[in-house]
C-alpha cells in the first residue's frame, strides 16, 4: 500500500489508526469460501481528508448485532435455527425427565411410609386386644413375652398366600354321572347315631339347618380365616366348655388360644396361649380326646399335639395326599387336608393324584394316626366349598360366598354310595373358610369372614 503505513486493530469493536494523515475505509464482503471478510484501502498522500467517520461507527453496530445473534443461537442449543435439537436441548430434556423421576420416587416413598405406619398400628392393636393388662389370664409356657405385665406379644404378623377366588365351580360331574342307589330313604341331614344300629334319626328332606348364631368375632386381619372348636371327648383338666381357636392368616401360624368357656371367646381374652412346635397349615384342625390334630405347614403329614404335655405326641405322613394348593376346596386357602370328628371318631378328608381330585375319606386311629380304612368318593373336591361328617356320612357345602348356599352332596361310608341334596345353608357373612360338626353339642361350628358361628342341627328318631 503505497505512501503510508497503517496498523489495524479489532477487539470488541473496530479501531482504526494511522501514522500521518492517511485515511482508510473498511468494506465487508463474502470471499470465495463464503466467509465474511473486511477489506480496506488507504488513500494516496495526495488526498487532503479522511473518509467519513460515520462508516466506522456503523460497522461497530453491525458487529455487535452479529455477536448478540450468535449468543442467542448458542443459548437455544444450536446454530442456524436448529432450536432445541442441539446438545443443550437434549441435556435440558434429560434434566426434566430426571426431575419427574425424582418426584415419582418421592411420592412412592411417602406411600410406603404411610403403609408402614398403618402396619405398625395394626400390630399394636393386635397386642392390645389379645391379652390386655389386668384380665387375669394365665400365661402359656413360652407364649407370653411380657408375663409380668399381663400382656401377650404375638409373633410378627405376616400373611399367608391364599388362592381364594370369589367364583363358583360347577357341580361334580363324577357325582352326576353315577347312578344313585334307589330307596335309600335318607333325610335332609344325616342319621342320629344311637347305641344300637337300629336306633337312628333323620331330618325331613329339604328342612333347613338352624340359623347361624355368632359366638365370637376376630378384630384383626389375622382372623379373617380361622378355625374354632371344642373337644367332644375332653381329657381333664379340660372340659366340654373349653373352647379353642386358631387365627390362620399368616406364614407362621403357631398360636393356639385356649378359652375356659364360649363366653370368654366372645370377649376375646384367652386364658392361655399355646405355641405349637410346628406351624400349622390352613383351617383343617380339630380337637379330640385331649389333642389338637393338625397338618404341619407345607407337608402331607398329620400331627397330634398333646394339650396337657404341650408337645407333639404323634406324627404320620398321609400317603399320596395333595397339599399346599394341589386339591383345596373351592375357596382355596391351602385346604387340601381337612380333619373332622363325628360320633364314630377321627376322620381326614383329602385327595390324591390317583383319585384325580375326587374326595378321599379315611378313618384314623386317634393315638397313632394310622389309617384304619379309606373310601374314594365320586365328589370332586374343588367343586365344593367345605365339608363335615355326621355319623359316618360326609356332607359338602355348595358355596363359600353365596348367601343362600346348600348342603349339596352326601357320601355314606356304610353303603359307599353318593347322593345329591339341596338343604338350605346360610352364609350370613359370605366367606365360609371352615365348617365342622361337634357331636357332643350336635351343632356345626363354622368360621365365616371373621365371625365364629354355630348352626343347630335338628335330628329326629326313626
Amino acid at each position: 500500500m503505497p505512501g503510508a503505513w497503517l496498523p489495524l486493530l479489532l477487539a470488541g469493536g473496530l479501531a482504526l489508526s494511522a501514522r500521518g494523515d492517511p485515511a482508510a475505509l473498511l468494506r465487508r464482503d463474502n470471499d470465495a469460501s463464503g466467509r465474511c471478510t473486511y477489506s480496506f484501502t488507504v488513500a494516496s498522500p495526495g488526498e487532503g481528508s479522511c473518509p467519513e467517520a460515520g462508516s466506522v461507527a456503523q460497522l461497530r453496530e453491525e458487529l455487535a448485532a452479529l455477536t448478540a445473534r450468535l449468543s442467542r443461537l448458542e443459548g437455544a442449543g444450536g446454530v442456524g435455527g436448529m432450536g432445541g435439537s442441539g446438545p443443550r436441548g437434549e441435556l435440558q430434556r434429560a434434566k426434566e425427565r430426571l426431575e419427574e423421576e425424582k418426584g415419582r420416587l418421592e411420592r412412592e416413598k411417602e406411600e410406603l411410609g404411610r403403609r408402614l405406619e398403618s402396619r405398625t398400628q395394626e400390630i399394636a392393636r393386635l397386642r392390645a386386644t389379645r391379652c390386655p393388662p389386668g384380665t387375669g389370664g394365665v400365661p402359656g409356657r413360652d407364649a407370653l413375652r411380657s408375663a409380668s405385665k399381663g400382656q401377650w406379644e404375638p409373633e410378627p404378623l405376616s400373611y399367608q398366600e391364599l388362592k381364594s377366588e370369589r367364583t363358583e365351580l360347577p357341580a361334580s360331574r363324577l357325582l352326576e354321572e353315577t347312578a344313585l342307589a334307589p330307596g335309600l330313604g335318607w333325610g335332609a341331614l344325616g342319621r342320629w347315631c344311637g347305641e344300637s344300629q337300629g336306633n337312628r334319626g333323620e331330618l325331613g328332606l329339604g328342612e333347613p339347618l338352624g340359623p347361624p348364631v355368632v359366638l365370637g368375632r376376630a378384630d384383626t386381619i389375622a382372623g379373617k380365616y380361622g378355625v374354632w372348636m371344642k373337644d367332644p371327648e375332653p381329657v381333664a383338666p379340660f372340659t366340654r366348655e373349653t373352647t379353642w381357636r386358631v387365627d390362620t392368616v399368616g406364614t407362621e401360624v403357631r398360636q393356639l388360644f385356649q378359652y375356659e368357656a364360649a363366653e370368654q371367646l366372645a370377649r376375646g381374652y384367652p386364658a392361655k396361649v399355646h405355641v405349637l412346635p410346628r406351624p400349622l397349615e390352613s383351617t383343617g384342625a380339630v380337637v379330640y380326646r385331649g389333642g389338637l390334630f393338625f397338618q404341619p405347614r407345607r407337608s402331607r403329614a398329620l400331627a397330634r399335639y398333646d394339650l396337657r404335655a404341650e408337645a407333639i405326641s404323634a406324627e404320620r405322613e398321609l400317603p399320596g395326599a395333595g397339599y399346599h394348593g394341589q386339591y383345596p376346596y373351592s375357596w382355596g386357602g391351602y385346604t387340601d387336608i381337612d380333619l373332622a370328628v363325628d360320633e364314630t371318631g377321627l376322620w381326614v378328608v383329602y385327595s390324591t393324584e390317583k383319585a384325580k381330585g375326587a374326595i378321599v375319606l379315611s378313618k384314623l386311629d386317634p393315638e397313632t394316626l394310622e389309617i384304619r380304612r379309606t373310601w374314594e368318593t365320586n365328589i370332586r373336591k374343588q367343586s365344593v366349598a367345605n365339608s363335615f361328617i355326621i355319623c359316618g356320612t360326609l356332607y359338602t357345602v355348595s358355596s363359600y360366598s353365596a348367601p343362600n348356599a346348600t348342603v349339596n352332596f352326601a357320601y355314606d361310608t356304610a353303603t359307599s354310595t353318593s347322593r345329591s341334596l339341596s338343604i338350605p345353608f346360610e352364609n350370613r357373612f359370605q366367606y365360609l373358610s371352615m365348617v365342622d360338626y361337634n357331636p357332643a353339642e350336635r351343632r356345626l361350628f363354622a368360621w365365616d369372614s371373621y365371625n365364629m358361628v354355630a348352626y343347630p342341627v335338628r335330628l329326629t328318631h326313626t
